[in-house]
C-alpha cells in the first residue's frame, strides 16, 4: 500500500469513528502525507511518542504530592518547547508547511492549531483533560486538573493566556470592535480541531486562485469529516464554479441529504436544477 493510499484509509478509519476515539496526532500526519506522499510516517510516530516518552518520564521523577496544575504546564513547556524546540513560526506565518504536520516536525515550527494538536496529544497521553478552544483566528487549548482551569497559547511557547490576554488576542486578529463571548471559551470537537487545520490550507490555496487545489483539501476533510453537511455544499460550489457540473450536483444531492437547513436546502434545490439545466 502507498503512503497516499495508507493515509486515505486512515482518515476514512476516523471518519467511521466516534469522537472521542479520534487520534488527533495520527489524522494529523496522516492529511501530511496526503501532501507529501513519499515521505515515511514511521520516523514521524516515533517521534511523538518520544515526546510522550519524555513527558511521562519528567511526570514520574517529580516530588510525590508535587502534581498540581501549574506542574502539569510547565512539564508540557519543557518538553514541546525547550527539549524538542518547538515554537510558532511568526516570520513566515502564512507558509503551507506550518499546517502540514509532517513539515511542522521537521521543520519545529507551525501555526498554533498544529502545535495545539502535538499539546493536545502529549497531554491526554498522560490522562490530563484538555480540549481546543472554539476561539477565532489563533488556536488555544484548555487544560483541567480538580476543577481549576488554564487556557494555554501553543503558539507562544505554551502561555497561560489572562482574560486581558485574550481580548488583546482577539483584537488583533479579529479587529478592534471584537469583544469576548462565551462561545470563544467552549470546547471544540477533535473533528474541529482537524477541520480547523485543513481550513488553514483550504483558505490559502483560494487566496492563490488554486481552486483544483482547495477541493483536493476538502475530499481530504470529508474523509474524515464524511456527516459535515457544510464540506459536501462548498465541494458542490467550487466543483460548479470550475465547471465540473456531476461532481458539483452529486456533492449538492448529498449536502441536500445531510443538512437540517430549510433556507439552504431550498438554495441547493434550484442551484442544483440549474445545474442540470446546463447539463441539458
Amino acid at each position: 500500500m502507498s503512503n497516499r493510499a495508507e493515509a486515505r484509509e486512515i482518515l476514512r478509519r476516523i471518519g467511521d469513528q466516534p469522537d472521542d476515539e479520534i487520534d488527533l496526532a495520527e489524522a494529523a500526519l496522516a492529511l501530511g502525507a496526503l501532501e507529501l506522499p513519499n515521505a515515511n510516517l514511521a520516523p514521524y510516530r516515533a517521534h511523538i511518542r518520544t515526546i510522550v516518552e519524555d513527558l511521562a518520564a519528567r511526570v514520574a521523577a517529580q516530588e510525590p504530592g508535587a502534581d498540581s496544575l501549574e506542574a502539569r504546564i510547565a512539564h508540557l513547556h519543557a518538553v514541546i518547547g525547550e527539549r524538542h524546540g518547538y515554537s510558532g513560526d511568526h516570520d513566515t506565518y502564512d507558509d503551507l508547511q506550518n499546517a502540514n504536520m509532517l513539515r511542522v516536525i521537521d521543520r519545529r515550527r507551525g501555526l498554533p492549531v498544529a502545535l495545539g494538536i502535538l499539546t493536545m496529544h502529549a497531554a491526554r497521553s498522560q490522562g490530563w483533560p484538555m480540549v481546543g478552544l472554539n476561539f477565532p483566528g489563533h488556536f488555544l487549548v484548555r487544560i483541567e486538573k480538580d476543577g481549576a482551569r488554564a487556557i494555554l497559547d501553543p503558539f507562544n511557547e505554551g502561555q497561560t493566556r489572562s482574560v486581558v490576554d485574550l481580548r488583546d488576542l482577539l483584537k488583533a486578529t479579529a479587529g478592534s470592535a471584537a469583544e469576548l463571548e462565551p462561545g470563544h471559551y467552549q470546547p471544540v470537537s477533535n473533528r474541529d480541531v482537524l477541520l480547523r487545520l485543513q481550513n488553514n490550507i483550504k483558505l490559502r490555496h483560494l487566496s492563490a486562485h488554486e481552486v483544483p487545489k482547495a477541493l483536493e483539501v476538502l475530499e481530504a476533510m470529508r474523509l474524515f469529516a464524511p456527516h459535515e453537511p457544510a464540506l459536501w455544499r462548498e465541494t458542490g460550489l467550487l466543483e460548479a464554479h470550475a465547471g465540473n457540473l456531476k461532481d458539483a450536483i452529486t456533492a449538492l444531492e448529498t449536502f441536500m441529504a445531510l443538512t437540517g437547513d430549510e433556507h439552504h436546502r431550498h438554495q441547493t434545490a434550484s442551484l442544483i436544477q440549474q445545474l442540470k439545466n446546463r447539463l441539458n
